[in-house]
């Protein structure tokens, strides 16, 4: 479903009356408390499942929610490693120049050098940022990319486009 956006990851239970952990995959996790009505969904934003947000809370940088239908801890533990989601008109307005990492997928990634590399297949949290994931034309192998200013300076979600500078060596990396 293109209209959804991913604002977490579910870590898993959380005491014994339902609760579930979420690591947030956004910017604030304040936004977590105003959720009325989420998605619980696969990374690939497959089978997506309406529910209701019963309640959350911040607990040392995740939070803790409490879905409709979710009262024990057994059924919050079958959650384990699925995502929650949000409608993409009830997502927070972004200021002018940013962007949902969501946005990204699809975008085609152009190196100042190399030109055309490829189209962005995924983007996910690395060890110390977010990696783009890009699929190369008549390649076997995808590169990866990490998704910070000194190597991706510009995006444009109008062209759908990423203009980069390839760290050194990277490329031959992956030829």
């Amino acid at each position: 479903m293109e209209d959804l956006i991913i604002t977490g990851k579910i870590l898993g239970a959380h005491g014994v009356r339902g609760e579930i952990k979420v690591f947030p995959l956004t910017d604030n996790a304040r936004r977590f408390l105003s959720m009325k009505k989420c998605y619980l969904t696969g990374a690939k934003l497959e089978n997506p499942v309406e529910t209701m947000v019963v309640s959350a809370r911040i607990d040392r940088g995740n939070v803790l929610v409490t879905l409709e239908g979710v009262s024990d801890r057994d059924k919050a533990q079958t959650l384990h490693g699925r995502y929650i989601a949000v409608d993409r008109k009830d997502a927070v307005k972004l200021p002018k120049g940013k962007y949902y990492t969501a946005d990204l997928i699809g975008m085609t990634v152009t190196d100042d050098e190399k030109g055309e590399l490829g189209v962005v297949l995924d983007c996910f949290e690395g060890g110390s940022g977010h990696i783009l994931e890009i699929k190369r034309q008549g390649k076997k192998k995808n590169l990866m990319l990490p998704f910070v200013k000194e190597y991706c300076y510009e995006v444009s979600v109008e062209d759908s486009s990423i203009k980069c500078r390839l760290p050194a060596g990277l490329y031959e990396l992956y030829e």
